[in-house]
């Protein structure tokens, strides 16, 4: 590069580390108050978290501040759709009750409005399920899904037409007030979000041990199956109905977690979230299991992936199915549902650590940009207080280790979902 066209040759408003869709959020709200922004990323295109998912933006599912965050990134994710290009679809979530329990439960959940609850014979009409395994079942609305193989490099080719520089194959080494180090120089910034996702620990690994930051992975895998009918939104199952806030909080689950843990151990011992979507070609996304870990092995496990089939095949009455490609997912695994802090003045840290990135990544970078340049997130909004970690005095940014990582609970683990 000569110094015409190397990003680091300029000072900017904001920097943003990482290009996921928590970084790429921040850019995009910075780039459309007017700001001069860049983007360093490692790589040569977002492969992390981003589009390793199921492009579920599951947002009436959540409760309090992942409610709000999700609320708040909703016409950002419509905007960018039509400015950038990209396949979205505002579909709701589906969620097939297998059992009378998890009817109650989604049921009980209805009550707050925004759900509709349907029988047995109206859900098999509108999902390709084995209308013989299920008891009934449910429609969140508002809820999007999106294609995330290809949402995210849609979204980095807007922001370029914009004006938004990207520094490719770029690794931030250190932060500090006013200015970013990197494996291709120091580039200057007034403000430095840093969205690097789990590796939060390569680069602050005091606040990613005070934060209990992990990395969970997941197994997932595409496939073809002979359904009935389209899958015209995300389907959830009673499994999934463990992990989100607005439905784990309700007393109505315990029934259902009760009785999914006895039986079937071996689905508890992997942390399944059965779940699927459907891509425009036609393929179905299915997963998924968890393992947390701050280095976790990349090895998968044959029987965890014969589960997820096997699980598929009976929901949909299917005979078979095949696998087009597997893959590991990886998300940030914390003690709160985000991590949020000023570590230096001028430098926050932001990552959602439940792994809801896709469904509150646009709301939580819209809320850092805001607290960096000085606009409210929104009447009633929640604040970084509320999150993991709030800010901090910029001496913390330096010190010992505050604690090793400890590994959630049960309880805790099942709070996790995956979109």
């Amino acid at each position: 590069m000569n110094a015409s066209n190397n990003p680091a040759s300029r000072s900017y408003d904001l920097v943003v580390v990482g290009s996921g869709i928590v970084g790429l959020g921040a850019a995009y709200a910075a780039v459309r108050r007017g700001l001069h922004v860049c983007v360093i990323e490692q790589g040569t295109r977002p492969t992390g978290s981003s589009i390793r998912n199921f492009g579920h933006l599951c947002i009436g599912a959540q409760a309090g501040e992942a409610r709000e965050l999700a609320e708040a990134g909703r016409d950002t994710w419509l905007r960018l759709s039509r400015d950038a290009g990209f396949w979205l679809r505002e579909s709701g979530t589906l969620i097939a009750a297998r059992h009378d329990d998890e009817l109650a439960l989604v049921s009980a959940a209805a009550a707050g409005g925004g759900i509709e609850v349907y029988g047995a014979d109206e859900f098999a009409a509108l999902a390709p399920v084995d209308r013989r395994v299920i008891v009934g079942g449910a429609r969140v609305l508002g809820d999007l899904q999106a294609n995330p193989r290809t949402a995210a490099e849609k979204i980095v080719a807007h922001l370029s037409t914009l004006g938004v520089a990207f520094m490719w194959r770029t690794s931030a080494t250190s932060v500090a007030t006013d200015v970013v180090h990197t494996t291709r120089g120091a580039v200057r910034a007034d403000q430095v979000i840093l969205a690097v996702n789990h590796d939060i620990d390569r680069l602050l690994p005091d606040i990613a041990e005070e934060a209990r930051v992990q990395r969970c992975v997941l197994d997932m895998m595409r496939v073809q199956m002979p359904l009935s009918a389209p899958l015209d939104a995300p389907l959830l199952t009673g499994w999934s109905l463990l992990r989100y806030g607005r439905f784990e909080s309700l007393a109505e689950v315990e029934p259902v977690r009760e009785r999914l843990h006895a039986a079937r151990p071996d689905l508890a011992a992997i942390d399944l979230n059965q779940m699927y979507t459907q891509l425009p070609d036609g393929s179905v996304i299915v997963g998924d299991t968890h393992h947390r870990d701050p280095a976790p092995l990349p090895f998968q496990s044959e029987d965890a992936q014969q589960a997820l089939i096997d699980e598929a095949l009976e929901l949909f009455g299917v005979q078979s199915l095949r696998v087009i490609e597997r893959w590991q997912g990886v998300y940030a695994s914390g003690s709160g549902e985000f991590l949020d802090r000023e570590v230096v003045p001028g430098v926050r840290a932001i990552a959602a650590t439940t792994g809801i990135g896709m469904t509150c990544g646009f709301g939580l970078a819209q809320r850092a940009v805001d607290a960096a340049f000085g606009a409210a997130f929104g009447a009633g909004a929640a604040t970084p207080a509320t999150s993991v970690v709030a800010a901090a005095p910029a001496a913390e940014a330096n010190g010992a280790l505050l604690g090793a990582t400890q590994e959630l609970t049960p309880a805790q683990r099942s709070k996790e979902n995956t979109e």
